[in-house]
C-alpha cells in the first residue's frame, strides 16, 4: 500500500484540531487578530526523541508533553493561549497508527487547555523524531510578567512540586529502586507536565518576575537572578516535594540535589513583593494551583545561596540540565 501524501496526513490528523485562525489547515497561514488591549506573546520549544523523550513513550504523552511545555512558557508570563504551530519532523518508518493516537493525545490537550491548532509543517527525516510547537497567547497590554522583574525584598514562590520528574527520568532508566505506586507517580510527572495555565492571572495581579522551571529550580532561579540584577537565598527545607519524593530522598538523601537541579519540572518561579505575598496566595488558591514561599531576592548579584536546616550553604555540582 502506498504511503499516505503529505497533504493526506495534514488531512486526516490534523485538520480536525484546527481552530478558526488555522483556516481548516488549507492555506500556507493562519490568521490571528490580537485582542484589543492585549499583547501577543509567543514561545517556542522543540522536543527530540532521546533528549527530551524516549521514543517508545506512548504518542499521547509524547503529544501532550509537546505542548504543555509551551503552555507552561505562557503560563509564566501571566498569558492565556490562543492557539499553535506545529512542526513534526517524522522518522521515514513512521506507522499511521502512531500519528493516529499522536494526533488524539494533542487533541485532547487542545480541547483541555482551549488552544487550538493554527498550523505548521510536516516533513520526514533521516534522524529521530522532532516535534517544535510555537505557542501564542493574550496578556493584558504592558503586563507581560518578565524573567527580568526580580526585585530585592521579594518573595520567592514555586509552584506545584520540585523534583518529581528527575526523579521520575530515573525509574524510567531504571536506576532507581522505588515502589510501584511511587514509580507510578513519578514516572507520570516526567511523561506529563502540569502546565500552570490557571495561575497566570495571579501572577499578571501580583508577581514582579516570573519563569517556568523546565532546566531543573536551581539553575533556573539563577537565570532569573542574571538578567534581574539581583541575588537570593532559599531556605532548601521549605521547597515542596511530593509525597513520593519525599520517601525516595529519605531513603536515599544524595538524591535531594538531583531534585533541586534536574529538569522538566514546568512549575512555575516568581518573585512576589512583600505587600502582595497575601493576595498572591489567595488568587493561587482560588485557582486551585499549590504555591510556596521558599525564599527571598537579595540585593547581593550572584548565584543563589541555598540553606540547608542547619544554616549552612548547600554546594551543586551543577545547577541544572545544560543541552551544551
Amino acid at each position: 500500500m502506498a504511503r499516505p501524501s503529505e497533504d493526506d496526513l495534514i488531512a486526516r490528523f490534523f485538520a480536525p484540531l484546527a481552530g478558526p485562525g488555522g483556516l481548516a489547515l488549507e492555506d500556507d497561514a493562519a490568521r490571528l487578530s490580537a485582542e484589543p488591549g492585549f499583547d501577543l506573546i509567543l514561545t517556542c520549544d522543540a522536543l527530540v526523541a532521546g533528549v527530551h523523550f524516549f521514543a517508545d513513550d506512548p504518542p499521547e504523552a509524547i503529544a501532550a508533553k509537546a505542548l504543555r511545555v509551551n503552555l507552561s512558557d505562557l503560563a509564566a508570563k501571566g498569558a492565556r493561549p490562543a492557539g499553535f504551530l506545529l512542526a513534526l519532523a517524522l522518522p521515514r518508518d513512521f506507522e499511521e497508527s502512531w500519528l493516529g493516537r499522536f494526533a488524539a493525545g494533542l487533541g485532547a490537550d487542545i480541547a483541555a487547555y482551549e488552544c487550538p491548532l493554527l498550523g505548521g509543517d510536516t516533513v520526514a527525516t533521516p534522524g529521530p523524531l522532532m516535534i517544535s510547537i510555537t505557542a501564542l497567547g493574550h496578556v493584558p497590554a504592558g503586563r507581560m510578567v518578565p524573567r527580568t522583574g526580580a526585585r530585592p525584598g521579594d518573595f520567592l514562590y514555586v509552584s506545584g512540586t520540585i523534583g518529581d520528574a528527575a526523579l521520575g527520568l530515573q525509574v524510567r532508566l531504571g536506576t532507581l529502586a522505588v515502589s510501584a505506586e511511587e514509580g507510578t507517580f513519578l514516572g507520570e510527572r516526567y511523561l506529563r507536565p502540569q502546565p500552570r495555565n490557571a495561575l497566570a492571572g495571579a501572577l499578571v495581579a501580583h508577581a514582579h518576575g516570573a519563569m517556568d522551571i523546565s532546566d531543573g529550580f536551581a539553575g533556573d532561579l539563577r537565570k532569573m537572578l542574571r538578567v534581574s540584577g539581583a541575588g537570593a537565598r532559599v531556605d532548601v527545607a521549605r521547597v515542596p516535594l511530593s509525597g513520593a519524593a519525599r520517601a525516595v530522598i529519605a531513603r536515599e538523601p544524595q538524591l535531594l540535589a538531583q531534585a533541586l537541579t534536574g529538569g522538566d519540572d514546568y512549575e512555575i518561579l516568581a518573585s512576589v513583593p512583600p505587600a502582595q505575598a497575601a493576595a498572591f496566595e489567595a488568587s493561587a488558591a482560588t485557582a486551585c494551583v499549590a504555591v510556596t514561599r521558599v525564599g527571598v531576592v537579595t540585593a547581593e548579584v550572584g548565584p543563589p545561596q541555598f540553606l540547608d536546616e542547619a544554616g549552612q550553604i548547600m554546594d551543586f555540582t551543577n545547577l541544572s540540565y545544560s543541552h551544551f
